[in-house]
């Protein structure tokens, strides 16, 4: 089993920027391609960005492309999501996820592991 944890969520203007933080208890996160989804209220959740495994290999929603970066320190054991220029409409519960896949999954039922999320709101 494992346990994934966020961190890095808050309250930020319109333009601003926040860094998001997930690792894994227990477990090296190499093993594992990770994913980040978010979910607005009323909403169903929806893909924002993965890196696989190998590190070879990164995706982005349209919605995020060019705002948004997701990167791997191995040596920390941790995926980070920075998120710059946000907008309201970012505003959501953000998760990471874990699968074993090799390949970037875009899909939620595509992941094994998923952490409790965290927050994240943009102000106009």
């Amino acid at each position: 089993q494992v346990q994934l944890v966020e961190s890095g969520g808050g309250l930020v203007q319109a333009g601003g920027s926040l860094r998001l933080s997930c690792a894994p208890s227990g477990r090296t996160f190499t093993r594992y391609t990770v994913g980040w989804f978010r979910q607005a209220p009323g909403k169903e959740r929806e893909f924002v960005s993965a890196h696989t495994r190998s590190g070879g290999s990164t995706d982005y929603a349209d919605s995020v492309k060019g705002r948004f970066t997701i990167s791997r320190d191995n040596a920390k054991n941790t995926v980070y999501l920075q998120m710059n220029s946000l907008k309201p409409e970012d505003t959501a519960v953000y998760y990471c996820a874990a699968s074993t896949s090799y390949n970037v999954v875009r899909v939620s039922v595509g992941y094994d592991y998923w952490g409790q999320g965290t927050q994240v709101t943009v102000s106009s």
